[in-house]
């Protein structure tokens, strides 16, 4: 399992009117915690698409146990908990300064060929860091 967290300060206009982080916000908050734990192994999006890789998000599931709150400082914990194959898995928990569980959430994405337009394995960067483990 490969583990990470990654900080997110909630923006004014990241909430509704009663103050919480509007439901849609998670998705990104998601996103930003994604990026970061593959760059974290040395791999940007930004370098998958230059080498003809795209990964679009398959599912996304979201469960909310307690708003988060403008101000609040998040802390994302991402979880991978399999080696990725033509898929990989994130697993996510957000929580507030006092530690509360906040939001828990899962996606999954696939590694596409651009030019083919078609699913491919992990590249092989992606997959040694697990075999290392």
């Amino acid at each position: 399992m490969q583990i990470d967290k990654t900080q997110i300060r909630v923006r004014y206009g990241e909430t509704d009117q009663m103050g919480y982080v509007y439901y849609g916000n998670y998705a990104q908050y998601f996103e930003v915690a994604r990026v970061e734990w593959l760059r974290k192994l040395g791999i940007s999006y930004k370098k998958l698409e230059e080498d003809g890789i795209m990964l679009p998000v398959l599912k996304l599931e979201v469960n909310y146990h307690k708003p988060a709150k403008y101000d609040d400082l998040l802390t994302i914990i991402t979880k991978v908990t399999k080696k990725p194959s033509v898929r990989i898995e994130f697993n996510f928990e957000i929580y507030n300064e006092q530690k509360e569980l906040l939001t828990t959430g899962f996606t999954s994405l696939v590694f596409i060929d651009m030019k083919r337009n078609r699913p491919i394995r992990a590249p092989k960067n992606i997959v040694q860091f697990f075999e290392k483990k």
